[in-house]
């Protein structure tokens, strides 16, 4: 939509009047007479003004379809960049980052909704911030908890090698290790279950933080709260009004 519309100037409890040399309609180009619409700040002809109102009524349910794929899209971004910055960086985890994803995803609902906006779009973009920001948690603490696990085998078998090193200096025989049990198979009812529990433990991570060190964990629910506010008022979209039928020209002069 054109640029004009994102300063809405609606005018109530008085006549509006075109303004000589200005009358002719902002979209079609058409010289009007009779009545004319605003658009927002643009003049518009009666069939501009019917046509854009009846193709908003009907871009609605099209567009806010647009505006979640893409929300969606970039929630996944954030959520990876946010992980990977933080796995990256060893845990220490730039908090900014919160905001970051908020625009991403505000900005990426308005790219899908071609600029419109309203509360519904609002709601969407602060719940997907939200999760993007809490669920990158899940592959922070699985990567760190794979890596203490691999640091703990690999301290194990040193200690094994030792012993076995030992046991054959002092002429003993070295005792074979036990061998491992097998890692017990999964059902798809426990694999559902599991993961119902992981996306529960994600969506509570910005308050679970909290009981790990308080004063950090409140400053990563502030920040995320900062990131949330910004993608709620970037999916605010432009706004978009339809006002009139006004006059086309002044009254004459007695």
């Amino acid at each position: 939509m054109d640029n004009s519309f994102s300063d809405p100037t609606p005018q109530f409890g008085r006549a509006e009047y075109a303004t000589p040399g200005s009358n002719r309609c902002h979209f079609c180009q058409q010289p009007m007479s009779g009545t004319y619409y605003r658009v927002n700040a643009a003049m518009a002809c009666p069939g501009c003004a019917e046509k854009m109102r009846t193709e908003i009524q009907l871009d609605k349910h099209a567009a806010y379809v647009r505006a979640l794929t893409y929300g969606i899209g970039a929630a996944v971004v954030g959520l990876i960049g946010y992980a990977l910055i933080a796995i990256l960086l060893q845990g220490w985890v730039i908090s900014y980052m919160s905001i970051g994803v908020g625009w991403i995803v505000g900005t990426a609902m308005m790219k899908g909704s071609d600029g419109i906006g309203g509360r519904r779009y609002q709601i969407a973009a602060a719940l997907l911030t939200y999760a993007a920001v809490s669920m990158a948690a899940i592959p922070i603490w699985i990567h760190f908890a794979d890596e203490g696990q691999q640091q703990r085998q690999t301290q194990q078998q040193k200690l094994e090698e030792e012993q076995r090193q030992l046991e054959q200096e002092s002429g003993q025989r070295p005792v074979e290790p036990a061998p491992r049990a097998a890692k017990p198979q999964m059902s798809l009812e426990k694999v559902v279950t599991w993961l119902g529990r992981v996306a529960l433990l994600g969506l509570a991570s910005p308050f679970i933080e909290l009981s790990g060190n308080p004063f950090w964990g409140a400053m990563g629910l502030l920040i995320l709260f900062f990131g949330i506010r910004i993608a709620w008022r970037i999916a605010a979209g432009r706004p978009l009004g339809i006002y009139g039928p006004f006059a086309d020209s002044p009254p004459a002069s007695p």
